[in-house]
């Protein structure tokens, strides 16, 4: 990423959990980044459209004492004037992207050792059936993996629901003959989902987990973690990493299903005669 203000910018915001208002400042400094390290506290609450107490919780966010501090580690750290040099200048929205690039990068460099997502994989494919957790941000990327998994695996469970039924499914599914559990788990993380891993885990079952850090709050209640990194360059997290890495382990899960390829073709034929999709 080039060494503009910019993307000086980004890289100070890079890492720190902020909150919608706070990410909607953080896009404002990057949009006028020249003029940052210059703004009052005043004036970059009214450029951001928020409350000037918002800037100042900003600040104490990203570990500052207040605005001036922030403010003056922008004036140190601000070139002297513009760079002009052969790199690309990347803006917000380019910048996003470049980040979710960057986390895949690291994906692939964990992804180098197989041996816990193929140990991941045969858990997932053993487990009759297999329950599937996400909630909130985490449910699409649940509901995402159940889909293709019931296309391969004989009984897959989506809990993408929260709520006091949430440990009677878990039950449900134990008592069917649920071995393991995978879960998404992604920021900002529910109690709910970290006290249904605890009860599963209780009832007896193995918990799989993708979730955006080892050191995310689900990791103690978890007896395999993936770890998949969130995008934060935007007002909301971006979750490409989590969402490859979920493919990955239903790749493995596959490799573990005797019978996986002869279930695709089976569907494959069905939803030809269904005249099922335009091709």
């Amino acid at each position: 990423m080039s060494d503009s203000p910019a993307a000086r910018l980004q890289q100070l915001f890079e890492g720190h959990r902020l909150t919608p208002t706070q990410r909607r400042i953080a896009h404002s400094m990057v949009r006028a980044a020249g003029d940052a390290p210059f703004l009052s506290s005043v004036e970059l609450a009214d450029l951001a459209g928020v409350s000037q107490p918002s800037v100042t919780r900003f600040a104490v966010a990203l570990g500052f004492d207040g605005y001036p501090g922030l403010r003056r580690h922008l004036r140190e750290v601000a070139p002297a004037e513009p760079t002009t040099g052969g790199e690309p200048t990347y803006n917000e929205y380019q910048q996003a992207v470049q980040g979710e690039i960057e986390n895949l990068r690291r994906l692939a460099e964990l992804l180098a050792d197989p041996a816990p997502v193929e140990r991941a994989g045969a858990l997932l494919a053993a487990s009759r059936p297999l329950p599937v957790l996400g909630l909130r941000a985490a449910s699409s990327q649940a509901r995402g993996f159940a889909y293709f998994a019931a296309k391969v695996h004989p009984d897959v469970r989506l809990l993408d629901e929260g709520g006091s039924m949430l440990c009677d499914r878990i039950d449900t599914a134990r008592g069917a003959g649920a071995s393991a559990l995978l879960c998404f788990a992604l920021p900002r993380h529910p109690r709910e989902v970290v006290e249904a891993l605890a009860y599963a885990r209780s009832a007896g079952l193995t918990v799989v987990t993708v979730a955006d850090s080892a050191f995310a709050p689900v990791a103690a209640h978890s007896d395999l973690l993936i770890p998949a990194a969130v995008g934060t360059g935007l007002a909301f997290d971006t979750a490409c990493a989590p969402m490859l890495l979920g493919r990955v382990l239903l790749e493995s899960m596959c490799d573990g299903l005797p019978d996986a390829q002869a279930r695709l073709e089976e569907f494959d034929a069905r939803a030809g005669q269904r005249g099922l999709f335009v091709e």
